[in-house]
């Protein structure tokens, strides 16, 4: 789409020369020699871009670009002026204007001038958006979302919530399972009685199976008291089972038997107890191929997956990464005692450009520590660390002078893979349609590397 732009000179073939120069740039230009006629434009008009000459007869460039941008604050202004000309170029910034080029102009200069202005103006008006609607966001307790991901992930955690079967949450690590997970609970009709999580990553298999089943005094040598285990301490509530492809294969069995039993004996124990708990679990590994490798029970995860939900990556939520480091910087503003009202633009385009393998925990971190370093009332560039700073999405591509920053073909492809979701946000069957494969080979080309096997039957919800 072209963009609209105001050319203001009083030399009318430098009008001309400007406009056919520009309709082959994509933008759509209007010239006028009167600094009058184009305020008037301007006020009766929506316009992209303006670019003024700042020595105009009776009405100045100076002036032309105060009244414009309080007519239209979100246009921004390039100021043309003779080369040497400095003080005047500076004072054109003042006044507000965004840019300036000397006169003669070169045209490929001021193509890219105007074209970082535009870019400028886009992202103002969408940071803009965002900061304005972010009382109307969607939210799911915790959870901050507008892209389509989550509002599709949003809409199916409130449709299973208040049900009985047991759910899935599978994605990266720091996306906000557990998060999820309470959301569940906090939906359900269980949200009165407790909520109980365990990290099944953080245990041995001998301390697991006391923690989730209990245990009897005299059991073991460190047995010296009666202790109940986190099943029933979830009684008429849900029990969540984060990183639960790390539960060791011994215990699985038995956690496979007391779940389809709804009983359970404590270590060392003569009886067994009934319970009612919904499980929910969690996961950032691929129990598909945990399973093809005999690390976990078939039996068992059909037991768990009633319903698998995946949940998205930072990077596939496209600005929803502005709404959280919004809400971030307030959170830990307020925390600080600290007036920091937002970011910079510049802040912004590199949240959005970064890859965030971290995910949200990531952000959370980057947003902390800016809040803690910044001197300024917005959180600028300086306070980002250098790996966003320097972060270069082109190289994601190959896009290198030397052999340093060159990546393994499989790389660059699964990098491909995650630019093409996320610009269809997301959504994995447009994402294989583009890239002319199948699901099943898309999900194997994102969950394997080059030395593993490829997963049997790999889950293909979108």
């Amino acid at each position: 789409m072209n963009r609209s732009i105001i050319i203001v000179d009083d030399d009318p073939s430098m009008c001309a020369m400007l406009v056919s120069d520009l309709k082959h740039r994509r933008f759509d230009p209007v010239a006028f020699t009167d600094g009058r006629k184009a305020v008037e434009h301007i006020r009766a008009h929506d316009v992209d871009l303006v670019l003024t000459d700042l020595t105009l007869p009776g009405f100045d460039g100076l002036e032309l670009c105060r009244r414009s941008l309080e007519l239209r604050p979100d246009v921004p202004v390039v100021a043309m002026t003779a080369f040497g000309s400095l003080d005047t170029a500076i004072g054109a910034i003042r006044a507000g204007a965004y840019d300036f080029v000397t006169k003669p102009v070169d045209l490929d200069i001021l193509a890219i001038s105007l074209e970082r202005a535009a870019a400028h103006r886009d992202l103002t008006k969408k940071i803009s958006v965002l900061q304005g609607a972010l009382d109307g966001t969607q939210t799911l307790d915790e959870m901050i979302g507008e892209s389509e991901p989550m509002k599709r992930l949003f809409a199916e955690i409130n449709r299973i919530a208040d049900t009985e079967t047991s759910v899935l949450l599978v994605g990266e690590s720091g996306t906000g399972k557990e998060l999820l997970a309470r959301a569940l609970h906090h939906r359900s009709r269980r949200n009165n009685k407790p909520f109980v999580a365990v990290n099944c990553a953080a245990l041995p298999a001998n301390l697991l199976e006391s923690e989730l089943f209990g245990v009897r005094k005299g059991a073991f040598t460190d047995a010296r008291e009666d202790r109940r285990g986190l099943i029933l301490e979830a009684h008429g509530g849900t029990l969540f089972l984060d990183e639960v492809a790390d539960i060791p294969l011994e215990l699985q069995p038995k956690l496979l038997r007391v779940l389809e039993e709804r009983q359970v004996r404590p270590l060392g124990g003569a009886s067994e107890t009934d319970f009612d708990v919904r499980i929910v679990t969690a996961t950032n590994q691929d129990l598909e191929h945990a399973m093809a490798e005999g690390h976990f029970r078939e039996d068992l995860y059909y037991r768990l997956a009633v319903i698998s939900i995946h949940v998205p990556p930072l990077r596939h939520r496209g600005t929803d990464v502005l709404l959280l480091a919004r809400d971030l910087i307030a959170t830990y503003a307020e925390r600080a005692g600290r007036k920091i009202t937002g970011m910079s633009d510049a802040v912004a385009r590199k949240l959005i450009d970064y890859n965030w393998p971290g995910n949200v925990r990531e952000l959370r971190n980057v947003i902390e520590r800016a809040v803690t370093l910044t001197i300024h009332d917005t959180i600028g560039i300086d306070d980002l660390p250098h790996k966003i700073v320097d972060y270069d999405h082109a190289r994601l591509f190959g896009k290198s002078e030397t052999t340093d920053d060159l990546a393994p073909l499989h790389e660059i492809e699964t990098r491909y893979i995650e630019h093409v979701l996320d610009i269809v946000g997301g959504n994995r069957t447009r994402a294989a349609r583009i890239l002319g494969i199948d699901r099943k080979t898309l999900y194997r080309k994102l969950h394997t590397s080059p030395s593993e096997p490829v997963p049997a039957n790999p889950p293909l919800a979108d």
